[in-house]
């Protein structure tokens, strides 16, 4: 997109209230907070609901909306805007006539008809002003398979192939970009697809199912979610991933809310809340909320971009690979310290069984990989992993069973944070590197990673001033070699002659 200030993008959602806040124009905010952009909203009728459905709506004349749109608009730049519930037919007009005449740079339109409850949300004469007013107006509409359906004038469709086919049907007559959601056909996956304009392109965004009652909102907040980061993405398929992995991490932790006692909201804050506070947690939320300024560097550098979406080229994967074979055999020897130095036998085994771990099953995996790309020879530690090593070995020499913990830490937790992302992002079966970033989110490395934090946070409650100054200031280092690892990959680091 061109035009875009420096600023937050400033995002107007046009749509319903909904007093328990987990949709329409609260779901709206709270995603374009969540995603960074600065929120707004119109709002085009009032509801009476809970988590278990609706009981009233009230529509206020279609005039108050425009004028709501109009004062607003003659102040505020407005960069992109969500138009989900519009309850009626001459809201549906009033929105397409003002949108005709204040064309804006992103439009993305949920086409909210049917509540998750199963309550209705759009008269029927809006359905047509919906189709044939208001959706050529917009540059992307997200419908779920019944309102694709309605859309297409056909039976909703009851396969992925089904929906598919109705997708390319939409954008072909309408020339809009469709973006095809594939949550109510049920299964162990959960896929979206991107149609481009005109039908012929399309993506697909796969997923694992998130197994959960809280659902409510989850169309509101995708589509704001593609609104605030449509303006900002280099691409609609960049923003489609970016969108998808954030929904299901919301999804993931809807449970923390514990809010109502049917189709509970998702969990729009759950990258920040953690942050929050951070003098009342534990060591290790106070170290994560202190990096996260380096951990964000992390996500944007060029290595992990290209992981993701399969343009990384094959040598800087293969310079990854032949650095972190060497890292590994040198991150064993941390562990097998660990051991050495660890107050229990619990300790002792599980780090034990973690050098083993890295220098023989890692490294065999590392050593397949290779030879499918036929890499052949040693490599030469880069100037990175020689500094990554080197700080690891120190730490070990210095006999401190606690700030060795830490030092070591980073390795398993960035990797699976990472890894969380990449594996809900790069979910294509064909992508080049799916078997490598299937590794990341194997449960047995999630769970060793969640044991070592415990370990830290352990350690860290029995550790003086001195001590546990140590104890961040390896943490921290360790997060800056994981961010200077990646980057060498991408710049195929070596020693200067």
């Amino acid at each position: 997109m061109t035009g875009i200030p420096a600023g937050p993008v400033r995002a107007l959602s046009i749509a319903g209230s909904d007093p328990s806040g987990g949709a329409g124009i609260q779901a709206d905010l709270k995603t374009f907070a969540a995603l960074g952009a600065y929120g707004m909203a119109a709002i085009t009728s009032l509801t009476a609901q809970n988590t278990r459905g609706v009981t009233a709506v009230h529509v206020p004349p279609a005039a108050f909306l425009i004028q709501q749109l109009d004062t607003l608009a003659a102040d505020v730049a407005i960069d992109a805007v969500k138009i989900g519930m519009l309850a009626n037919e001459e809201n549906a007009l009033a929105v397409a006539e003002w949108l005709a005449g204040h064309p804006l740079p992103v439009v993305v339109l949920d086409p909210v008809m049917v509540a998750t409850s199963g309550d209705r949300l759009l008269d029927p004469d809006a359905v047509e002003a919906v189709r044939k007013v208001l959706l050529p107006l917009a540059g992307l509409v997200t419908p779920n398979v019944p309102e694709l359906a309605v859309l297409v004038g056909a039976e909703p469709a009851t396969s992925w192939p089904e929906a598919l086919d109705q997708g390319r049907r939409l954008a072909a007559g309408t020339g809009v970009a469709v973006l095809v959601k594939g949550g109510h056909l049920g299964g162990d996956r959960s896929p979206d697809a991107l149609v481009e304009p005109g039908g012929r392109t399309v993506t697909e965004l796969d997923a694992v199912r998130v197994d959960t009652p809280n659902t409510h909102g989850t169309g509101c907040s995708l589509s704001s979610a593609l609104a605030a980061l449509l303006p900002r993405s280099a691409d609609p398929v960049t923003a489609a991933r970016t969108a998808k992995a954030w929904l299901t991490g919301a999804l993931q932790h809807s449970a923390e809310l514990r809010v109502g006692t049917g189709a509970g909201p998702v969990h729009h804050f759950h990258q920040l809340w953690p942050l929050l506070d951070v003098e009342q947690q534990p060591f290790t939320g106070r170290m994560w909320a202190a990096t996260a300024e380096l951990r964000a560097a992390i996500d944007d550098l060029a290595f992990l971009r290209g992981l993701t979406d399969g343009t990384l080229d094959a040598a800087r994967f293969a310079h990854y690979l032949q650095q972190d074979a060497i890292y590994l055999a040198g991150y064993s020897r941390a562990l097998a310290r660990c051991s050495e130095l660890a107050p229990g036998r619990e300790q002792q085994l599980f780090w034990a069984q973690g050098a083993h771990t890295a220098l023989a099953v890692e490294a065999a995996m590392h050593a397949d990989w290779l030879a499918g790309a036929g890499v052949r020879g040693p490599a030469v530690a880069s100037v990175s992993t020689t500094g990554y090593l080197d700080h690891l070995a120190a730490v070990g020499a210095r006999g401190d069973y606690a700030e060795l913990v830490a030092a070591v830490l980073p390795c398993y937790w960035v990797y699976a944070d990472v890894g969380e992302r990449l594996l809900a992002e790069a979910s294509a079966p064909d992508h080049p590197y799916r078997r490598w970033i299937d590794t990341y989110a194997d449960p047995e490395f999630a769970e060793a990673t969640r044991w070592v934090r415990a370990e830290a946070d352990r350690c860290a409650a029995d550790a003086g001033g001195e001590q546990l100054r140590r104890m961040r200031a390896a943490f921290e280092r360790s997060v800056r070699f994981e961010w200077m690892f990646w980057d060498a990959a991408w710049r195929l680091e070596g020693w200067p002659v």
